[in-house]
């Protein structure tokens, strides 16, 4: 009996094998006979792809700062190819005959069945023409793709640029093939997933004549294009052409923050360049020029250009010294015109003396701050003078200097930070004390930051002790913002310390004449700005103009940071361009009574002013 009762798995096995020949049969009926079908019609079947639109690109109030516009390329299927009039075609494409034969013989050897490139973003014009003659030239047809197009002329190092993927790309990630657009830098880069959408493929059939005679097994290969999804940005475009407009002939970084939500309002870098000119087929001839360009417009300097932040920085002294009780606000030191010890001496501008925490910060005074630092690094709780650097040091990076933000912007450098390690290797262990590194109590020496992280910490101080991650989109494709940027970083400087500061802040541009006020050329009628003069030592030519201000003092609506470089002294062009630019976004426009301020910042050129003093 043991033996016929095997049986019933033979036999099943035999139904399980008959069961799997049916399927595999089915299978090769419903889907892999198709498949070869398609192969073996590659003769009159042509494979299209479908390339997406790619997502628009908005300002804050709603205004279209990035569209698209139609483009078509001239495609070949060498397989399908018959001979045609090499001189006519040409002819029409205006292009040389032996480009036509290199493009041809390139495609041959990449892959005969597939459509290969032959000649980029052609005209309206010319793909009209093209389109009445296509039916002479079997192989070749017209494949649509879109470019970017800029109504407003500006915000092109923010807003990126798009191009043909490298071979390493396209070698390493699939969804891209050679001939695809990726986008390449700012917004385009960082949000390229967002705003390519998916592509579609066709399969069409054609006849002899090279006529389209519909799709092949009636589009049952066929799949639709998704659209890319649309971005709002933070911009506020028209601050941002008029940041660009003043510092045209200049060379710095604006970068200006809404202090409530993180959100950059305007990020100007000068010089700069029109984004219409990195589109398409004059992409090829612009960048080179803008490369090899001595002043770098293609160097974001408002996310990526470290400078001191001189005296920008002095805020951030007197707070620690606050927070750390190694001050009070109402301490007052007296200065000279210098800061004196032991052979040091640190230079100062004559003013009232002696004077507390406010006017110190009205006045800009360094040896004020010089006296703060020290008591700070040289605290007796903390032992060392590396461990009082190392305390100063986490306080300053809780504003975002010295350390990555973490933005959504495609550029962005943290700056530098001194260390005790890097003091080690200077000095030497034991060989430096607070006295040797005084320069950083005045933002000068070994300390560096961008015009972002100055805007990031200006807002800080605008909202008394916290900040937001300063990002440039605010909605992606209709699902809001990303969760972290609704964050707030809390700086170690407790919130009870502001005031005296932002009072001095507020001194220095509205303080009555003669009180010594640093700023009183920002000021703007019936807005109360508060600003800090910042004059940056530049060892290698003419010091730069730093200015930070935010406004109304109260619920302030913007915070910026301004930094020109070779220009002096910080009151004399940053705070004036900072002014315009608060008030252009406070009120719309500029004062009949202060449009002298703004044409002297128009006609103000220091980039032929360097040209020349490098001729001499």
């Amino acid at each position: 009996m043991q033996k016929y009762s095997d049986r019933k798995y033979v036999i099943g096995a035999i139904i399980i094998v008959i069961a799997l020949i049916y399927i595999s049969r089915l299978f090769w009926i419903q889907v892999v006979d198709d498949k070869y079908k398609l192969i073996a019609d590659r003769n009159s079947t042509r494979r299209v792809t479908q390339f997406p639109a790619r997502g628009l690109i908005y300002d804050r109030n709603d205004n279209l700062i990035v569209y698209n516009m139609a483009a078509y390329d001239l495609m070949v299927v060498p397989r399908q190819l018959e001979e045609f009039d090499t001189v006519d075609l040409c002819k029409t494409l205006g292009i040389e005959i032996d480009y036509l034969k290199k493009k041809l013989s390139k495609a041959w050897k990449k892959n005969p069945y597939q459509g290969a490139e032959v000649l980029k973003q052609i005209s309206d014009t010319l793909y009209a023409n093209l389109q009445e003659k296509l039916h002479k030239y079997p192989g070749f047809y017209v494949q649509s793709r879109t470019l970017r197009k800029y109504p407003h002329d500006a915000g092109a190092n923010v807003l990126g640029y798009v191009s043909e993927v490298s071979k390493s790309i396209a070698n390493n990630n699939s969804y891209y093939k050679s001939g695809d657009y990726i986008g390449y830098s700012g917004i385009e880069k960082t949000y390229e997933k967002v705003l390519r959408g998916q592509k579609g493929v066709n399969y069409n059939v054609f006849d002899v004549h090279n006529r389209k005679m519909g799709a092949y097994k009636d589009g049952k290969f066929d799949t639709l294009p998704r659209i890319g999804g649309n971005l709002k940005s933070t911009l506020d475009i028209e601050l941002q052409k008029y940041g660009e407009l003043l510092m045209q002939n200049k060379i710095g970084g604006i970068v200006a923050i809404e202090p409530s939500t993180g959100e950059i309002l305007a990020s100007v870098t000068a010089p700069s360049y029109s984004p219409s000119t990195m589109v398409g087929r004059s992409r090829s001839v612009t960048y080179p020029i803008l490369n090899k360009d001595p002043l770098k417009p293609l160097y974001n300097r408002a996310t990526m250009a470290p400078y001191p932040p001189g005296s920008t920085f002095k805020m951030i002294t007197g707070l620690i010294g606050l927070q750390e009780g190694v001050l009070k606000p109402y301490h007052k030191y007296s200065c000279a015109g210098a800061y004196y010890s032991r052979g040091v001496t640190v230079g100062c501008h004559h003013h009232v003396s002696p004077i507390a925490l406010d006017k110190a910060v009205q006045m800009s005074c360094n040896t004020y701050f010089c006296h703060v630092f020290r008591k700070i690094i040289d605290k007796p709780e903390f032992g060392s003078v590396e461990k009082g650097l190392n305390k100063w040091g986490e306080y300053v990076k809780s504003f975002g200097l010295g350390v990555d933000l973490e933005t959504d912007l495609e550029s962005e450098r943290k700056g530098i930070l001194p260390t005790v390690k890097r003091y080690n290797r200077v000095y030497r262990r034991g060989g430096w004390s607070s006295l040797t590194i005084i320069s950083i109590s005045i933002g000068q020496g070994e300390i560096s930051v961008t015009p972002l992280q100055l805007a990031n910490m200006t807002s800080a101080i605008a909202n008394r002790g916290y900040y937001y991650t300063p990002h440039i989109i605010k909605d992606i494709a209709g699902n809001g913002v990303d969760k972290r940027f609704k964050k707030r970083h809390y700086t170690k400087i407790d919130s009870s310390y502001f005031n005296d500061v932002i009072v001095g802040m507020d001194l220095a541009v509205n303080g009555i004449p003669g009180s010594g006020s640093t700023a009183t050329i920002a000021r703007i009628k019936d807005v109360d700005m508060c600003g800090k003069t910042g004059t940056a030592q530049n060892p290698h030519g003419d010091n730069h103009s730093v200015f930070v201000s935010f406004a109304p003092k109260d619920n302030p609506k913007i915070a910026i940071a301004i930094l020109v470089e070779n220009a002096g002294y910080g009151a004399s062009w940053a705070a004036p361009i900072a002014s315009l630019m608060v008030e252009k976004y406070l009120k719309g426009d500029i004062d009949e009574n202060r449009k002298w301020l703004e044409k002297r910042i128009l006609d103000k050129d220091f980039i032929s002013e360097l040209n020349s003093e490098e001729d001499e």
